[in-house]
């Protein structure tokens, strides 16, 4: 898929991996940039310097996804790429509350789902259309905190589902999954957890990059770092080595 002449939804788009996505759409050419962020004055601050829209909205109620996807087809005309990117975490594992799991698992999945609720029927209507979903490294090698690795697993295994569902009837699905990458999210991390990722944080423009390069070759795995498909071969080959090795990193990272 080439950016050019497309429309283009960003959630999540005012910061981190989201803007630096919606700045390379915008220089790739695109006709229409939607960044759309709860942090609504972030997003038209950006999409000002950009020339593109802003749209204030929260991924975690359907109908303002949905309203999202009705303007900007208003307005441009179909949607050729969405991109389900807001994300968020919440430190701890299973004593964590009910409303800290229900609320990253709203953003980080239940988002991604109400999208595709409402773009598959308009873009299989028309023959075609693109979904980009941005999980995460931990989405396949479980680190850090539960309800985030999870989510994420989760996110993976749906736009799996997707291609899977999908992929032969038009529909580009690609699945997003970068380890470390300087970001607001990173900048919330312990000191410990910054080092123990330092040698694989990469910046959000070099994200943007591999998306761009990914949704060139319409390739389902985007992954920026080599060490994910790495760590990803090890685990298939042996999971109870990978697994006492990932325990050494967990042990490392509880210091």
């Amino acid at each position: 898929m080439e950016l050019k002449d497309k429309v283009v939804v960003v959630t999540g788009g005012a910061s981190g991996i989201g803007a630096a996505m919606a700045r390379r759409f915008a220089r790739e050419g695109a006709r229409a940039v939607v960044v759309a962020d709860r942090h609504a004055g972030q997003a038209a601050e950006l999409a000002a310097a950009i020339g593109a829209e802003a749209a204030g909205v929260d991924v975690t109620v359907e109908a303002e996804l949905l309203r999202l996807i009705d303007d900007t087809e208003a307005r441009h005309g179909a949607i050729d790429l969405f991109c389900s990117n807001a994300g968020i975490t919440a430190r701890g594992g299973p004593e964590l509350p009910d409303s800290d799991w229900q609320r990253v698992m709203a953003v980080n999945l239940m988002a991604h789902v109400h999208a595709a609720r409402a773009l598959l029927p308009r873009m299989l209507a028309r023959g075609g259309g693109y979904l980009l979903q941005t999980a995460s490294a931990a989405g396949l090698l479980s680190q850090f905190d539960a309800p985030y690795a999870v989510s994420k697993h989760a996110a993976v295994a749906f736009a799996e589902w997707l291609s899977i569902s999908y992929g032969g009837r038009g529909i580009g699905v690609s699945c997003l999954c970068p380890g470390g990458v300087d970001t607001p999210l990173l900048d919330a991390e312990t000191p410990e957890r910054r080092a123990l990722m330092a040698e694989g944080i990469v910046s959000a423009d070099a994200v943007a990059q591999a998306v761009v390069d990914g949704l060139r070759e319409e390739r389902f795995l985007i992954l920026p770092q080599d060490f994910i498909r790495e760590q990803m071969q090890r685990k298939a080959a042996d999971p109870e080595r990978w697994l006492r090795g990932m325990r050494r990193w967990q042990g490392a990272l509880e210091g």
